[in-house]
């Protein structure tokens, strides 16, 4: 499991419920932010943005995924789901596979609500045996 950075925790839920605030949930009202820590330590953070067609809608952390691309960001190591509690949130099975690509298994995953952190597992606990661009020969990213 990869080590956080001093003050990494605290940047990822500010970030994190700062982009929960923001969410466009009007349907399920169900706010979700997300925030991840890239490989560089910076942090991108992201919320849920519904549809009134349901399938059209997407995720916290396709959004902060998205942001950390666009901020030159490449690789994840960490990323902080928060929801409304009381219930933990986990990434959905497509956030996951999102996640994949851009982590390995030991990236964490920590979910927490607006009273802190509450349950960290590595991507590894949450998708294991998953497939990714390392298992692909074509991948122009697989180390040779």
């Amino acid at each position: 499991m990869q080590e956080l950075a001093p003050g990494d925790l605290e940047r990822l839920l500010t970030a994190s419920l700062a982009a929960r605030s923001k969410a466009y949930a009007p349907y399920s009202h169900y706010a979700v932010g997300a925030a991840v820590l890239d490989d560089q330590g910076g942090v991108h953070a992201g919320c849920n943005v519904e549809n009134a067609a349901y399938p059209q809608s997407w995720c916290a952390e396709a959004t902060a995924l998205g942001a950390m691309l666009m901020a030159g960001g490449k690789r994840a190591k960490a990323v902080l789901v928060s929801g409304p509690g009381p219930d933990i949130i986990t990434p959905c099975g497509g956030c996951r596979q999102k996640l994949r690509e851009f982590g390995d298994d030991d990236l964490l995953v920590i979910a927490a609500d607006p009273s802190g952190v509450k349950h960290t597992w590595t991507l590894g606990q949450l998708l294991p045996a998953s497939f990714g661009p390392d298992h692909l020969t074509n991948n122009p990213t697989k180390p040779s």
